[in-house]
């Protein structure tokens, strides 16, 4: 195991309040400890993986102990009393030595240690794993400064002045980013960090790999007796022994099955990017060196008929990928790599010429990374599944009531073929079938989500955001695997069929108002789809979903090509467009997200109203013109359908 060198030093000039005696200091430690432990690990490089991470987080506070004799330094205000006066000074070498902690070579010793075994804190929910991967793209500094304000309770004067004396050479903008991060991310970021699955002091145990550690003890005990035996014949070489004949060139290390990158089976569980460098490799022709040199020599481009999801390079990898599955898929041999930016899928049919398919997979997650569409036949598709997935099941989203039915995935995580949604009937669009998938309780408690297949090798992650009550915060998307998500997307499944093979990535449905409708009609939902692709582009499709339309017939009211909104950096929306009443009264409506007050018609309607929804009779056709007022003074021009 790795070793993580603690630094011993203390902390700077600018640490406040004088050095405490050992006493006070031991006492202060006891009292503290848990918090101490918990400020450490949040500063603490996620990229250490979490089992070093939680033993480097003991290891920094219980080096905080002050050595030597008394000396004094005073940037802070001071504390009350003396047990304050230890408490603060230990704070402060804490975040010292968790900012400047490094890794050293395994003869730096670090304690404590831990062998034969994994322990790492409690696994979250969703909310918890955003927040975790939030904090894992910010720099240390960034999250100590949130873990003093939050955690610690520190002003921003305290935390400033404490960040300048452990060595940050721009504290105010650590705090600024703290604070943006504390905006963005959801739910309430003080009582998720307080949580147990921030905890290092509550933590799970779990073996390690014991076959493996079992074979490299042989192989450690093989290699020390042959050492022994070639002493000897080393010394009877004379010394003017020949050189030895030079090595041929090396091949390309990207053409070179020999040269595949292959993860630790384990690394999934101990590992804060969650995606697919992750996927150890799997199946049974992983050592065909055969198969897999002509798969990397197709990648290189030797003439093999290549397919690409849009914008997707096809130039041969810069260096040697990693090797996710190699073995038999329907009768194929199937080898599925991966360059760190892109999936490559290579297949040798029974009968035919091979062929090769290139996705973007940059940035994938927990969910996008979940899953791999191995072979598509007329038995259904069948996937490779991530080997955090613990559950799999199947679903018809026209059928929400119903129960996922489970899927038997095989050892290596080939799931049997997945049947084809349901034909569409007269008018309608078709069932769509999605999985139901659940992570492992090793990386993220009670977290299921929805995947469906939309063309390409990675299947798109389905999220639901509903409306927020009266008062309340604007929600964040969550999964839709309970019976409100399923219920809402059973009325949405229609708009996926038109996103085939356009490389979307995944797709959040979220109801942004509601409106009574004239003439006591009843109440219409507004709704964006948002789509987004694995290049950047989004998709947003706005439909007004009314009573007496069904959802199997359900059709975008407007759909809106490479647009930010809708989504994280496109909040405000405006859109409207014609309806007729059930008398057969024609009518504009609009409606605004939260942050819409007033409504303006031009054009071939001309009328006004104030708040987030807009309803005016529209007796004839023409273009309408829609502008909204934001909260803060701003315009925000609508989108308005056809015919509106």
């Amino acid at each position: 195991m790795q070793q993580i060198r603690i630094p011993r030093k203390g902390p700077s000039a600018a640490i406040s309040a004088p050095r405490p005696s050992r006493d006070a200091a031991e006492a202060a430690l006891v009292e503290h400890y848990p918090a101490l432990v918990r400020l450490a690990h949040l500063v603490l490089p996620p990229s250490l993986g979490r089992q070093r991470r939680v033993l480097a987080a003991h290891a920094v506070v219980q080096r905080a102990l002050p050595r030597g004799g008394p000396a004094r330094a005073g940037a802070l205000p001071r504390p009350r009393g003396p047990r304050e006066e230890a408490h603060a000074w230990l704070r402060a070498r804490v975040v010292t030595g968790a900012l400047t902690a490094r890794e050293l070579r395994p003869a730096a010793l670090a304690l404590p240690r831990v062998t034969g075994l994994r322990l790492f804190p409690r696994a979250g929910g969703g909310d918890e794993l955003a927040l975790d991967r939030a904090l894992a793209a910010v720099a240390p500094e960034v999250r100590a400064a949130l873990a003093l304000t939050l955690l610690e309770g520190l002003g921003p004067e305290e935390t400033t002045a404490l960040l300048a004396g452990a060595g940050v050479t721009a504290p105010h903008r650590a705090l600024d980013a703290a604070a943006r991060l504390r905006a963005t991310v959801p739910g309430d970021p003080a009582a998720l960090l307080r949580g147990p699955e921030f905890d290092p002091c509550t933590v799970h145990l779990r073996p390690t790999d014991l076959l493996r550690r079992r074979r490299r003890g042989r192989a450690a005990a093989l290699a020390a007796a042959l050492l022994l035996a070639a002493l000897p014949a080393a010394g009877a070489l004379r010394a003017d022994a020949p050189a030895p004949v030079p090595a041929a060139a090396a091949p390309d290390p990207a053409a070179d099955p020999a040269a595949l990158l292959r993860a630790d089976p384990e690394r999934w569980a101990d590992t804060s990017r969650v995606d697919f460098t992750a996927w150890p490799a799997r199946g049974d022709r992983t050592r065909d060196t055969a198969l897999l040199g002509r798969a990397l020599t197709a990648w290189a481009g030797d003439g093999v008929r290549t397919e690409t999801t849009p914008r997707t390079s096809a130039a041969p990898p810069a260096g040697p990928p990693a090797l996710l599955y190699a073995g038999e898929t329907d009768g194929a041999a199937v080898v599925l790599l991966h360059d760190g930016v892109r999936l490559a899928r290579y297949t040798e049919p029974p009968a035919g010429a091979p062929a090769l398919v290139l996705a973007r997979a940059d940035d994938a997650d927990v969910t996008t990374a979940a899953s791999v569409v191995l072979a598509r036949t007329g038995a259904g598709t069948r996937y490779l599944l991530a080997p955090w997935i613990a559950e799999a099941g199947v679903r018809d989203l026209a059928a929400p009531a119903a129960a996922a039915r489970e899927l038997a995935v095989a050892p290596d995580g080939v799931t049997p073929p997945v049947p084809a949604p349901r034909p569409a009937g007269a008018g309608g669009c078709g069932g769509t079938t999605v999985l139901q998938l659940r992570s492992s309780a090793r990386i993220v408690e009670d977290h299921a989500f929805l995947v469906a297949d939309l063309g390409g090798l990675g299947p798109a992650h389905l999220s639901w955001t509903p409306l927020p009550a009266p008062g309340v915060p604007s929600r964040q998307p969550r999964e839709a695997t309970g019976p409100l998500g399923l219920a809402a997307w059973a009325r949405s499944g229609c708009l996926l069929g038109p996103l085939r093979d356009s490389g979307v990535r995944s797709v959040n449905r979220w109801e942004y108002a509601e409106q009574q409708l004239p003439e006591r009609a009843g109440r219409a939902l507004w709704v964006c789809a948002r789509a987004e692709t694995w290049e950047g582009t989004g998709r947003a499709d706005v439909v007004l979903e009314t009573p007496a339309r069904a959802p199997e017939t359900a059709r975008p009211l407007l759909t809106v090509p490479d647009t930010a909104a809708c989504g994280r950096f496109g909040q405000d929306v405006l859109a409207g467009g014609p309806w007729t009443s059930p008398s057969g009264a024609r009518y504009l409506l609009a409606a605004g997200s939260r942050h819409v007050v007033g409504i303006t018609a031009g054009g071939a309607v001309r009328a006004r109203a104030q708040g987030r929804v807009f309803a005016a009779r529209a007796p004839g056709a023409g273009a309408a013109v829609l502008d909204g007022r934001l909260a803060d003074g701003g315009l925000l021009r609508g989108w308005t359908a056809a015919g509106g």
